[in-house]
């Protein structure tokens, strides 16, 4: 059974996003104006970020799309790190801050991931001990939580995945991409004159 950390990842993660891209709205950047040129490197270092991301959120889905819980998948990004979808969202989550144009978005939203992800983390690996036992306790042993080991790397030569549910997944990959495109479209806003900046921040 789920815990109270993973149901309420999701939720937890929409209401983040919107009160983010609230304060993105009434806030300006100090390196726009001034320092054009450090916007434009921040951007671009966000934008690099997002497309790593998910890519690698595509990635993960193909070996766990239709297996989760069901199959306990150890081979490609997930011989890497025991949590690599999480790996990947975390480097998402740095390239949206990043895409703000500034330093302050992407600190506070590392620190934001950083305190609630490892219980949902310590909450799914319960859970998988349950269910798989010994071959997960296997598994722990060989294969880091989190960051990945590239030592570890073990890909099949072929591989067997549900298309209907990895179709489905590549939306959930793609959503970072999308808030880095409203993120341009509300910038495009504020250089119209539709929003107006209460703090200026770093």
């Amino acid at each position: 059974m789920k815990s109270k950390f993973e149901k309420s990842r999701i939720l937890i993660s929409r209401i983040i996003v919107v009160a983010i891209l609230v304060f993105f709205i009434v806030t300006g950047s100090y390196w726009e104006e001034d320092h054009g040129m450090m916007s434009y490197v921040l951007f671009c270092i966000g934008v690099i970020f997002v497309g790593i991301a998910s890519l690698g959120r595509m990635w993960c889905s193909v070996y766990i799309a239709g297996y989760k819980d069901n199959k306990l998948i150890t081979k490609g990004p997930y011989s890497l790190s025991r949590n690599p979808l999480y790996f990947f969202s975390m480097l998402g989550v740095i390239g949206i801050g990043f895409a703000t144009e500034t330093f302050t978005f992407p600190l506070l939203l590392t620190a934001l991931f950083a305190i609630y992800y490892p219980f949902v983390i310590k909450s799914e690996e319960a859970r998988l001990r349950t269910y798989f036992g010994n071959d997960f306790e296997d598994y722990v042993k060989k294969v880091p939580a989190f960051f990945p080991r590239f030592s570890s790397f073990d890909e099949p030569s072929q591989y067997m995945m549900n298309p209907a549910v990895y179709r489905n997944h590549i939306f959930s990959a793609l959503w970072f991409i999308w808030i880095v495109g409203i993120f341009k479209v509300v910038e495009g806003l504020k250089e119209l004159g539709f929003f107006g900046h209460l703090w200026i921040i770093y």
